[in-house]
């Protein structure tokens, strides 16, 4: 899918195209769920905006911190962190990144500003924006950046590539198939799953 075809899906979708710039996606480190339990940890970056999602659960903070720094950045200049849903093996160590707001799938939080919004479609800079994807909870949200090399998305829909196709913790899994089939409707050229590496997905992704 062409940056032509993708704004006019989103636009289709509701979603409001701006003017904007390739994001920039780093992921910081990669999950994974067998005896122990890490989140993975993604930098998203477009003009003002530097994103966190998910710093949830790892070994050590420093597996968020110092490839953070080797990127040349500081925790404080973090301005987003996104949880893909409550669970603490996802939001453990948002403390990290003390002066950013923080979004779900109903607010940002930002000091003691609580301000309700509804997740699906909001922009947090013209490339990067959130999508409603229930199914793992039933307040899943999934962070969507338009790259220089397509569409990638940072989601628990998926727990790494090697499945499980069925999720076994789902809370809703026609719902979690209905929010993967509007994922990989997007056409995105990478996924970033919530507990292992990066993949390509490919049609029969479930």
């Amino acid at each position: 899918m062409t940056t032509e075809s993708v704004a006019i899906f989103l636009a289709g979708n509701g979603f409001r195209m701006l003017p904007r710039m390739p994001a920039f996606v780093h992921v910081l480190t990669d999950g994974y769920a067998d005896e122990r339990v890490a989140s993975t940890v993604t930098l998203i970056r477009e003009g003002d905006l530097i994103a966190v999602v998910d710093p949830g659960m790892v070994a050590h903070r420093r597996l968020i911190l110092d490839p953070l720094a080797e990127l040349g950045l500081q925790p404080e200049q973090v301005t987003d962190v996104v949880f893909s849903h409550h669970h603490p093996d996802h939001t453990l160590n948002a403390a990290l990144f003390p002066e950013a707001r923080f979004h779900d799938h109903w607010a940002i939080y930002s000091g003691d500003e609580w301000v309700e919004r509804e997740a699906d479609g909001f922009e947090l800079s013209p490339s990067v924006r959130l999508l409603r994807t229930p199914g793992h909870t039933a307040q899943d949200i999934t962070t969507v950046a338009e790259t220089d090399d397509g569409l990638v998305v940072a989601t628990h829909l998926w727990w790494s590539a090697d499945g499980p196709a069925d999720d076994p913790l789902a809370e809703d899994g026609h719902a979690l198939r209905r929010s993967r089939e509007r994922v990989l409707a997007l056409r995105p050229s990478l996924i970033i799953p919530g507990h292992g590496g990066s993949f390509v997905p490919v049609e029969t992704a479930e």
